[in-house]
């Protein structure tokens, strides 16, 4: 079916200026681009357009780019709810095991906060940008500094953040509906479970998320069986409150008029839907439109 390989930006960064999150999002993108809206929706920006509707639209900031006027103009105005792009990932967080470092991941923070948004954390437990250390532990010490690790950012954290993207692409490509090899599953099939428990006890406010690439096509192996890890997890009672959907969208992995069916399927389940990397290869302004009014369609 056309599985394609994790971008980039899946795998190392969420591309500046181009994260567009929340089921629901409401706004203009491209100069001619109009998006079905109601009469009064007048706003200017994206953000102020989401919120007539209770939703909100998101950007990815990188710390590095904070000194370029140009970008913070962008992202200040136009946005309200923020993302670090590498800055809260497991090897930026904790170089050296059990000693943390959250000097950019505050830089972001701070002039989130002071310019009025709310911010997302990403990413907790991760098979890929894991510092050294982490990369060459396995078994119970592996999942033990998992749950240290979950632990010491959410503290460092705690009340501030929006939504934690706790798991980040743990299951495999491919028509086998099964979870990714890596260090982590290596753990145990419980692990995801785990991180999410201790996400939650670390910071109740915080909604805790599921984040993947691929399960936009409902039709897809990948999409079911995250949804069936989902269904499982609220019927059991293990903390989840949302979705990530990246929404990488290009020739091998195409907008389909089905996506829809995928955001309304999961949000039935009682989770948040949030689109966390959308990006559409080719720009085409009709598939921005058609990704937006699915969001509206849907509480």
């Amino acid at each position: 079916m056309g599985m394609k390989v994790s971008p980039p930006s899946a795998r190392r960064s969420f591309g500046a200026l181009t994260k567009i999150i929340s089921a629901g999002v409401v706004g203009v993108v491209g100069a001619a681009l109009m998006v079905t809206a109601p009469a009064e929706a007048a706003e200017s920006t994206l953000a102020a357009a989401a919120k007539q509707s209770g939703r909100y639209f998101g950007t990815a900031i990188a710390a590095g780019k904070l000194g370029d006027s140009q970008y913070t103009t962008i992202a200040n105005r136009e946005f309200d709810m923020i993302t670090a792009e590498n800055e809260m990932k497991i090897n930026a967080t904790e170089p050296n095991q059990n000693q943390f470092n959250f000097s950019n991941g505050d830089r972001i923070y701070n002039w989130a906060v002071q310019n009025g948004k709310r911010v997302r954390g990403h990413t907790l437990a991760w098979h890929s940008q894991q510092p050294g250390w982490m990369e060459a532990m396995s078994g119970n010490n592996l999942r033990q500094a998992m749950i240290n690790h979950i632990n010491g950012v959410m503290n460092h954290y705690k009340g501030k953040i929006y939504a934690w993207d706790v798991v980040n692409e743990a299951f495999a490509d491919g028509n086998s509906g099964g979870r990714r090899d890596s260090n982590l599953q290596r753990t145990g099939n419980d692990w995801i479970e785990v991180a999410f428990r201790t996400a939650r006890a670390a910071d109740p406010a915080a909604k805790l998320c599921y984040n993947d690439y691929n399960i936009d096509n409902w039709s897809w192996a990948k999409t079911q069986a995250v949804y069936n890890m989902v269904r499982d997890f609220k019927a059991r009672g293990v903390p989840i409150d949302c979705v990530g959907l990246q929404s990488h969208f290009n020739s091998q992995s195409a907008y389909n008029s089905n996506y829809r069916t995928t955001i309304s399927s999961f949000a039935a389940l009682g989770v948040d839907v949030q689109i966390t990397e959308l990006d559409i290869q080719g720009g085409s302004a009709q598939t921005y439109a058609a990704v937006v009014n699915d969001c509206l369609a849907v509480a």
